[in-house]
């Protein structure tokens, strides 16, 4: 695909640690999908499976992106859990704000990582990746933030500091 070798590797890193954290993420919603409660219930039972289904569509343009690139997608759970820079969430149910705050990091963490992979392809040519990191991957990521984050506008701890908000989570992992 006129792409240096060092190139294709580099972005294949880059995709698959995106690929492992989009998993995670996706899981995540379909396990707040599942375990939501309270008088949001039915708006963000619906949002939740919703942003699964997005994040399903990302996870296979990336896989898809690493084997074209010649690389090996990561795949098998495990192989996600080891390669993974998202907290793993308790297997109970947790409060609404909670199983919030634990999405927006995670989408912080995948905005953040594909603006630095986006970037990179870009300055090495790489312009397939780059395209698809900034259409696809940055752009549904941005939407959904906006999307979950309205749902604790005015709850306190998203309107002050993040650290307050991280502590509140790390504190019920």
């Amino acid at each position: 695909i006129s792409l240096d070798h060092k190139v294709r590797l580099a972005s294949v890193d880059s995709l698959n640690q995106i690929l492992a954290d989009t998993m995670t993420l996706r899981d995540m919603y379909k396990k707040h999908h599942w375990q939501v409660s309270g008088p949001t219930f039915y708006q963000l039972h619906l949002l939740f499976d919703k942003h699964f289904g997005e994040q399903a569509e990302i996870v296979d343009a990336l896989a898809e992106r690493v084997q074209t690139l010649g690389g090996v997608a990561i795949a098998m759970a495990p192989d996600v859990a080891e390669t993974t820079r998202i907290t793993r969430p308790p297997r109970g149910r947790e409060d609404v704000t909670i199983q919030i705050f634990r999405l927006l990091q995670a989408h912080e963490l995948i905005i953040e990582s594909t603006h630095e992979a986006a970037r990179a392809a870009a300055a090495s040519g790489d312009d397939g990746t780059n395209d698809l990191l900034v259409s696809d991957v940055l752009r549904v990521n941005e939407l959904q933030v906006w999307f979950v984050s309205e749902h604790i506008a005015g709850a306190g701890i998203a309107d002050k500091d993040k650290e307050a908000a991280r502590s509140v989570v790390e504190a019920h992992a």
